[in-house]
């Protein structure tokens, strides 16, 4: 019996308006990264490997967790910035504040699963990466720990549960930075166990740092 451990990043750059601007964590994601770090000392058997994205603010959910990864790009968020410029240029659809993302989520996951807009890649392209990185984590016997972004997090999710895309969007939108998921690997099958726990932000002191964005 395996197990993959799913982390988001910690809080990113919530004020920016692009996906470069966007990839840095901010003070209070560093320290988020090292509370989450020190639980994990205190509370989690050794991992066989640990894998993260190559973007920055996973790079440095990694660091401020005082681990070492490798890298792997197939753990890179999609990039909703150029998705919900596209819906607004081929549909008009105003791009989202804070409040609008349980509206607007949904109507860019089917725009861009049906192809009408694209991002920086295809629906099917993101699908794909994601479903092999999945498969290749999936190995009896290992604890991997993976440290990526919500949206690949709630891809594979998608694809162990089998959810639609209204589901996807409503298991993405409440996924916290520096949540913790479990995905148990037996032999024949591999199943959800856990989902969007933060046992380290659980005192009453750190209410403030239970983040979503």
């Amino acid at each position: 019996m395996g197990e993959i451990v799913l982390v988001r990043h910690g809080q990113a750059n919530s004020a920016a308006t692009t996906e470069e601007d966007y990839d840095r964590l901010s003070d209070l994601g560093h320290r988020q990264g090292g509370w989450l770090g020190e639980w994990m000392r205190d509370h989690e058997a050794p991992f066989d490997h640990v894998l993260s994205g190559t973007l920055r603010r996973h790079r440095e959910t990694v660091a401020a967790m005082g681990l070492a990864a490798d890298e792997d790009a197939r753990l890179n968020e999609l990039d909703y910035y150029r998705l919900s410029q596209a819906m607004l240029d081929r549909h008009g659809v105003p791009l989202p504040g804070p409040d609008d993302f349980a509206d607007h989520m949904p109507k860019v996951f089917a725009a861009w699963h049906a192809a009408e807009i694209e991002g920086a890649e295809p629906y099917e392209a993101f699908e794909t990466r994601v479903g092999e990185m999945l498969r290749e984590a999936a190995v009896p016997g290992r604890r991997l720990l993976c440290v990526t972004s919500g949206g690949v997090i709630g891809m594979m999710l998608r694809q162990l549960l089998d959810l639609d895309l209204m589901k996807l969007s409503q298991v993405m939108l409440p996924i916290m930075n520096t949540s913790i998921h479990r995905i148990r690997v037996h032999p024949d099958r591999t199943f959800l166990t856990g989902f969007n726990a933060t046992p380290h932000l659980d005192p009453p002191d750190r209410a403030f740092a239970r983040t979503f964005y």
